[in-house]
This record gives C-alpha cells, sequence and structure tokens, in this order.
C-alpha cells in the first residue's frame, strides 16, 4: 500500500508585508510502511517534559515546539524509508486571477505536485494509493470539490485511482511528521534558515518553484 500525506506551511494571502508570508510551500512524504513513522512522533511525544506535556494535545506541531523537539523528529525521520517531493511558490510571482481564487490556486498546486509523483515515477502504482490531507478547511463543499478534482486529474492524465482523505493531525500521525518536514522547507526558503532541511534534505527528491 502506498500513501502520500499532503501539508503546508505559509499562507495564501496577499498582503505583503508582516501580514503575508512571501512563500507558500506544499509537501509530500510518502511511504509504504506508516508504522516507523508514527512510532518516530509516538517516542518524541512520550518524552515531552512535564511543562511540555501540559500544552500538548495529542499533536506535535513544528512552529510550536522546541528547537531540541524538531532537530529529533527531523533527524529520526532521516534515518526512515520515506521520500519527500516539494512546490514552493514566490507569492509576488503568483498570477493576479489565482490570487483571487485561493481554493482554486490551492487545489492547482496540489494536482501540479501529484503529477510530477506519477510522472518521476516516485511511488509505487501496482497497490492501492492513498493521500490523506492534513486538514485546512472546515467547508465541506470545499474539501469535496478538492478531492473531486484531484480524483478526476489523477483519473485522466494517469489512468490511475486514488483514494483521497482530509484529516486532522490529531488522528493521523504521519500528517503531524509530514509537517515538519514541510516547516524545514518553508524555513529555507522563507527565512534563510537551512539547518532544519538539512537535517531531512537526503530524503527530498524534489524541491522545485511553481512560479520561477
Amino acid at each position: 500500500m502506498a500513501y502520500i500525506f499532503l501539508d503546508e506551511s505559509g499562507d495564501l494571502g496577499f498582503t505583503f508585508g508582516k501580514k503575508s508570508s512571501k512563500y507558500f510551500v506544499i509537501t509530500f512524504m510518502f511511504v509504504e510502511n506508516k508504522g516507523p513513522i508514527e512510532k518516530v512522533i509516538k517516542k518524541v511525544a512520550r518524552n515531552l517534559s512535564k511543562k511540555e506535556l501540559k500544552r500538548y494535545v495529542g499533536v506535535l506541531h513544528a512552529c510550536k515546539e522546541k528547537p531540541k523537539t524538531r532537530i529529533k523528529i527531523l533527524s529520526n525521520l532521516n534515518s526512515k524509508d520515506i521520500a519527500v517531493i516539494s512546490i514552493y511558490l514566490n507569492k509576488r510571482k503568483v498570477y493576479t486571477k489565482l490570487q483571487d481564487e485561493k481554493h482554486v490556486l490551492y487545489n492547482y498546486v496540489t494536482n501540479i505536485l501529484l503529477d510530477r509523483l506519477f510522472t518521476k515515477k516516485l511511488i509505487s502504482i501496482n497497490s492501492p494509493i492513498f493521500m490523506i490531507a492534513s486538514r485546512r478547511e472546515t467547508n465541506k463543499f470545499l474539501n469535496k470539490n478538492f478531492k473531486d478534482y484531484l480524483k478526476t486529474q489523477v483519473k485522466n492524465n494517469h489512468k490511475l485511482d486514488i483514494h483521497i482523505e482530509i484529516k486532522p493531525p490529531s488522528s493521523e500521525k504521519c500528517l503531524q511528521a509530514v509537517d515538519f518536514i514541510c516547516w524545514a522547507i518553508y524555513q529555507k526558503r522563507e527565512n534563510n534558515d537551512k539547518k532544519y532541511f538539512d537535517l531531512i534534505k537526503q530524503k527530498v527528491v524534489e524541491e522545485s518553484p511553481l512560479f520561477p
């Protein structure tokens, strides 16, 4: 069984400055066996200090954790059988029409990443393919539109079926793992800080801009 886990960092606002990020990053992590990745998250959570446990509600989130926790998770993930592919947007180069249609832009970028994934044959197509996205919307219509659009695109372009679910990170440990990876890539782009990215870069198969 093949699993694709999806998360993003940054925002899709276009009020540049303090209100909006310069970059928006979407990242896929793919694995065939979820177990070892789940164990990484569970082990780190078990070793949190008493102070950290007070605010721990079943989710480790990269932007909220201490550097030592980020380093521990990324270093452990780097030793696991995973592969990562990511797209980043320099938002100043995004077409004005797409800036006004944020949901369309998000679906469009995710589909491009899926297309690269299948074109480069980075994942086995001989077993069921499950894509699990971190929940970013509560609107049922937008979530259904996201799933239907991607399923149709994969079917039309690659003659494949893909199962898509949208879950909160609290219910799927691997979404917490890809959150740390995506955050590390985002830090590299947004803040020119590579120290976290360097911990996981061996697993990054592709990291490319959408609008060069």
